[in-house]
């Protein structure tokens, strides 16, 4: 995510390092690669260029403290107007109605079902809302299949008429269920085209003057570019929606989406998609993406996933093993299955402030984690609960189940020695009081 724009602006900062202040020369120098990595990450030559009159003045007005570098200054200023370009302070969805009604809209191919499902999945875990999916999807075949398949999968109800060829009387009989049921948020998928035309542009207005929904979200494909907000504002003189969505922003995109559309449309983006599961969306924070981009990482948003994985009995439990030297291969899986459900792990690692730069030509795969699985999956119940019996004979029997090598068994076992120990400094003393305060912060 934002990878290339990254690497730019850090090499645009570099013309200050050294300078024993800022100028309207190295000033100058510096905005015209501030100004070439914005275009390259393709944002608008006009937004671009105000962005950098805005900073240039900004920085040109400025004293430098003592404490800080020309450099320091110039990424502070940047920053402050990365966030105010993407919209200043996060938007909320609006549940205050019950049933909440949330038009979804977009073109075909830029995620909307899956959106749907993802963000029927968030009200129910985050918000504890009784959630309805409406297919309102009329036209291609596989989408009504589709949203009942991801309904299935995180448990929430489908409405469906695979009779009817009527989004709008669709929707107002969904409207209606909903109402009967006392389900507390309506959701409904909308169908969409290869291209806007003027037919899918009157049946979503049709749809959405007779379900007055309380949300219309627009939902785009972030690696389409500069499309993307071509498209956003092409909706938004029809619609006058009241948030923008961004899917694919974990896929090859050069980010000039999200840097542009809150100035086009002048509307919030509300939630970003970052991978397929179900889990893989995040609510959109300017200040937190204007860290990413500059490198500096989103420690929030880890500390938040960790926070939405933390039992406080499963810590406790865990606690009393380790002091008791009884922490084994059984807990360690339990472990791995936590840091798996707070998402993708390069994601994770590039959260942490320097390891993005430090990751940047690591490859990392989504199944990280496979091999370890694999080679404790192949031990028997008595090895898991008891590592100390893992001879070289057993390491021998285990590599061949697990189709990996002895020295994969034995790295992971000296890996897992090294964990043990660390975990157990962890528990005692600082580190006790750590995981205290972590369960008082999810309390709050």
């Amino acid at each position: 995510m934002f990878e290339g724009l990254s690497e730019k602006l850090e090499r645009s900062f570099k013309l200050l390092k050294g300078q024993g202040r800022i100028t309207e020369i190295n000033v100058a120098e510096t905005l015209k690669e501030v100004r070439k990595a914005l275009l390259d990450a393709d944002v608008s030559f006009k937004i671009a260029k105000d962005f950098t009159n805005t900073v240039k003045e900004k920085a040109l007005g400025q004293k430098i403290l003592s404490a800080v570098s020309p450099g320091q200054l110039m990424v502070k200023i940047v920053h402050d107007e990365l966030v105010e370009l993407m919209g200043g302070e996060h938007s909320d969805l609006n549940l205050k109605a019950n049933p909440t009604v949330i038009l979804i809209a977009g073109l075909q191919g830029s995620g909307k079902t899956t959106f749907s499902a993802k963000l029927a999945n968030f009200i129910k875990r985050k918000k504890g809302k009784q959630t309805l999916l409406v297919a309102g999807d009329v036209y291609r075949p596989a989408a009504i299949n589709q949203l009942k398949v991801l309904g299935e999968q995180i448990e929430v109800e489908v409405f469906a008429d695979e009779q009817s060829k009527d989004p709008v009387g669709i929707a107002k009989r969904a409207i209606q269920y909903a109402k009967d049921k006392n389900f507390n948020v309506v959701i409904i998928d909308t169908a969409g085209r290869l291209a806007i035309d003027e037919q899918m542009m009157n049946e979503i207005a049709a749809v959405k003057a007779a379900v007055n929904p309380h949300e219309t979200l627009f939902v785009v494909d972030a690696m389409t570019g500069q499309d993307a907000v071509n498209t956003a504002k092409a909706f938004h003189d029809r619609l006058n929606y009241e948030g923008v969505v961004l899917t694919k922003l974990d896929g090859d995109t050069r980010g000039g989406a999200a840097l542009t559309i809150r100035t086009v449309v002048n509307k919030p983006i509300k939630f970003v998609g970052i991978g397929e599961k179900m889990d893989a969306l995040d609510v959109f924070y300017p200040r937190r993406m204007a860290d990413r981009i500059l490198g500096m990482g989103d420690i929030v948003t880890l500390v938040e996933r960790a926070q939405e994985q933390y039992d406080a009995e499963e810590a406790e439990r865990l606690r009393k093993k380790l002091a008791r030297n009884e922490f084994n291969f059984n807990d360690f899986l339990k472990q791995i299955q936590q840091v798996k459900k707070m998402g993708n792990v390069k994601d994770l690692a590039a959260m942490i402030p320097g390891m993005g730069k430090a990751l940047k030509d690591t490859e990392i795969e989504d199944d990280a984690f496979k091999s370890i699985e694999a080679i404790i999956y192949s031990m028997t119940p008595e090895e898991r609960e008891n590592p100390k019996i893992l001879n070289g004979n057993r390491r021998k029997r285990i590599a061949r189940g697990s189709g990996t090598d002895i020295a994969e068994v034995n790295r992971l076992i000296k890996q897992f020695d090294e964990v043990s120990k660390m975990m157990r400094n962890l528990t005692s003393g600082g580190g006790r009081k750590m995981m205290q305060m972590m369960q008082q912060m999810r309390n709050r």
